[in-house]
């Protein structure tokens, strides 16, 4: 009987785990601080939106900085960065932007990056907060140059974290690629597909069980009951992505910009569809970084050498250095 049970054991312990599956709205997946949701009307439909706001953990210095995630990321990536600007005495706000992650994802809906910063500077205004430092990383970083564009007067600060929208992905070549295939992509996201592309493009080939973390809370939120609705919301968001480049009015922003680059990042939205000899001229960070920072009026680009789309996650400590000493500029 021993030996039964102890061959049962073993049997069990060979089954992988099954994968966690999250709700709609990311029910089931722990942030690392306390959730709050702000409600609001947008385009007809009533919606809220998941947001962390975080006090100072060291002495507070009186300025609140608000940290924009990217397309395949969440508030909750941010964890390491709260914890290091909240100790380096700033207010932290990290929402979760419509139809993604913690927030609703509404059956229809005209994504813009005016619409997801006018969305942002309601929360903002909603928690008394007139002005901010804004970090926006990736997709985040698209938006938040579009809300320096639109809010001039409520940003102190722009830091950009490997953003994309560097360079316009359809004018260099890339397919035009319908809402309804950006759909039927995203039906197929699993595990494996976020973990092989995150290796390949983010991580520059590297990767840490840490990371597995987000994957699972990417895939777990596709694989949830709200499959259909959030691949319908992200298959809006690419079409966004795609269309609405922000390079072109890098000039007009007048705040003071940090470009924080990790250059071996090789991230291009549509990138798998284009023909060969256009995949191989773009997604260059080691060039786009150089070039983007001759558009501002008042920027400053420092290159991490070696490392990918995600910096704070890849290095922590390197990044947090770099971030804390572009803020003290």
């Amino acid at each position: 009987m021993r030996k039964l049970l102890l061959s049962l054991a073993m049997s069990l312990s060979a089954v992988p785990a099954l994968a966690a599956t999250y709700g709609p709205e990311l029910q089931g997946f722990t942030y690392p601080y306390p959730q709050q949701h702000y409600a609001f009307s947008s385009q007809g439909v009533a919606l809220q939106m998941a947001y962390m706001d975080v006090k100072p953990s060291g002495a507070a210095n009186g300025q609140t900085a608000v940290l924009l995630h990217g397309k395949n990321f969440c508030g909750a990536t941010w964890e390491q960065t709260i914890a290091a600007l909240s100790q380096a005495g700033y207010r932290v706000v990290a929402p979760d932007q419509i139809g993604f992650c913690a927030s609703t994802k509404p059956e229809h809906y005209q994504y813009t990056f005016q619409q997801l910063a006018a969305n942002t500077n309601g929360l903002l205004k909603q928690l008394g907060i007139d002005r901010a430092i804004v970090v926006g990383h990736s997709t985040g970083g698209m938006l938040a140059a579009r809300y320096a564009l639109m809010y001039p007067q409520a940003v102190s600060r722009v830091v950009l974290v490997n953003p994309i929208g560097l360079e316009d992905w359809k004018a260099l070549g890339v397919p035009p690629i319908s809402v309804d295939q950006w759909y039927e992509r995203e039906l197929k996201l699993s595990a494996d597909s976020v973990r092989n592309y995150e290796k390949s493009t983010y991580y520059v080939n590297r990767w840490k069980p840490e990371y597995e973390k987000w994957v699972d809370m990417l895939a777990g939120l596709n694989a949830g009951p709200g499959h259909k609705i959030v691949a319908w919301n992200s298959a809006l968001i690419y079409d966004m992505i795609l269309t609405q480049p922000v390079i072109y009015e890098f000039p007009l922003i007048q705040a003071p910009v940090s470009l924080i680059i990790g250059d071996a990042d090789t991230t291009a939205i549509g990138k798998d569809a284009a023909p060969a000899e256009v995949k191989a001229r773009i997604g260059r960070y080691d060039v786009l970084g150089k070039e983007a920072v001759k558009k501002l009026a008042h920027g400053h680009l420092v290159e991490m050498k070696g490392m990918g789309h995600a910096p704070q996650m890849e290095d922590p400590a390197a990044f947090h250095k770099v971030l804390l000493e572009e803020l003290r500029r």
